[in-house]
């Protein structure tokens, strides 16, 4: 057997530096709930302002985050969709890319909302209904359940009055027959399939009473707007949509990407509250899109950029890294092991690109903790980048 690799589960010491663990990810993807975010106060400003806007007046408004790659736009929605999860008042949906158009737009938003979530909000609007056309008095979607369940409540008693509330409020029947059958175990699976754009066989639509199939960019504005009216109905705010790597659209026909951009700037249209989409966009194909597609760029109106990090901005980030996995948590040792001239090396290096930061901070701890060196000086960070 070949002794080439040494491949072992033994943890590397960092007590030496104070730390529990290396805080830098070895790669720097954004974490799905990240927990810090950098300096870039202009950014912060005006993305608080945007989201703030939409949730103290309900009236839809609109941001693009620009920047490089590896600048941080993919963290900095994350970000805020991590500060806006914990709001009841709220639905948040994060898009990874937008595909080959609106359609799977909606199909990633609905499908990052989730199954449970979906049906939550079904079991939310029966509870509306049922607290009008019967004695009870169900809180919530698990009052609502537990009501079901134990039988104080038939679905048959409350199930034609909500299909035919919730398609007066959505004016989409089929939509709010696929909600309601969100709550009935044999077709919920069938509902969530055409929910999300899946697409399901004629003989499981017409179990439910569908009669479209919900298969094409125009179907998935109709749908995604019924869901928002559906939310308004039920006391929430609006929806935020957050929609990354926008600049893919790029790579898409012009037809398909004019396709794409009418049908977002339609969803807007039909949309003038309860809605609020942040994007991010690398800038050469915002700048196209802002000079070839006014219709669209006009109603999203704000756009903010990312810059490359300053030293200010470095050291921040450093400390906040390491503060994570400090064992002495009374006393804030700042950026140490690594120095000043350090940490501007690596600043220079990258040209400020937070990606290339973290991934080189990670690798010359690591190798500073397996060489045992007391600080990470320039001298010796230099051999290691």
């Amino acid at each position: 057997m070949s002794d080439a690799f040494t491949i072992t589960d033994e943890q590397q010491d960092y007590s030496q530096y104070d730390l529990e663990a290396n805080p830098f990810p070895y790669s720097p993807v954004p974490a799905e709930d990240p927990e810090i975010y950098c300096g870039q106060q202009h950014v912060s400003d005006k993305i608080s302002s945007t989201v703030s806007s939409m949730l103290s007046t309900g009236k839809s408004k609109h941001l693009v985050v620009t920047g490089k790659y590896g600048n941080g736009k993919s963290h900095t929605l994350k970000y805020t969709r991590s500060l806006l999860r914990g709001r009841d008042d709220v639905v948040v949906g994060y898009v990874a890319q937008p595909g080959e158009g609106f359609l799977d737009i909606y199909h990633e938003f609905v499908y990052d909302l989730g199954f449970n979530r979906l049906q939550e909000l079904a079991y939310e609007f029966l509870a509306s209904v049922a607290r009008d056309v019967t004695d009870t008095n169900p809180i919530g979607a698990s009052g609502m359940e537990s009501l079901i369940d134990e039988g104080d409540v038939l679905l048959s008693e409350i199930v034609p009055e909500s299909i035919r509330r919730l398609s007066d409020v959505t004016k989409f029947a089929d939509f709010a027959r696929a909600i309601i059958h969100m709550v009935y175990e044999d077709t919920n699976l069938y509902a969530w399939q055409w929910l999300t754009a899946e697409g399901i066989r004629y003989e499981q639509r017409k179990e439910m009473e569908i009669h479209s199939a919900l298969d094409d960019d125009t179907m998935g504005v109709r749908a995604f707007t019924a869901l928002k009216n559906m939310l308004l109905e039920l006391g929430y705010t609006g929806i935020f949509v957050f929609v990354d790597e926008f600049e893919s659209i790029a790579r898409l026909s012009p037809k398909d990407e004019q396709a794409t951009l009418n049908s977002i700037r339609h969803l807007m249209d039909q949309n003038s509250s309860g809605l609020c989409m942040l994007f991010g966009c690398a800038p050469e194909v915002w700048q196209d899109v802002m000079s070839e597609y006014h219709a669209f760029s006009e109603r999203i109106g704000e756009e903010v950029a990312l810059k490359p990090l300053t030293s200010e901005n470095l050291y921040e980030l450093v400390r906040d890294y390491l503060d994570q996995e400090r064992v002495s948590s009374t006393e804030n040792e700042g950026i140490d092991p690594f120095s000043e001239e350090a940490l501007d090396l690596i600043l220079q290096t990258s040209q400020g690109n937070i990606r290339q930061v973290l991934s080189m901070c990670s690798r010359i701890l690591d190798d500073a903790a397996k060489s045992q060196e007391n600080k990470i000086t320039v001298a010796w960070a230099e051999g290691k980048i």
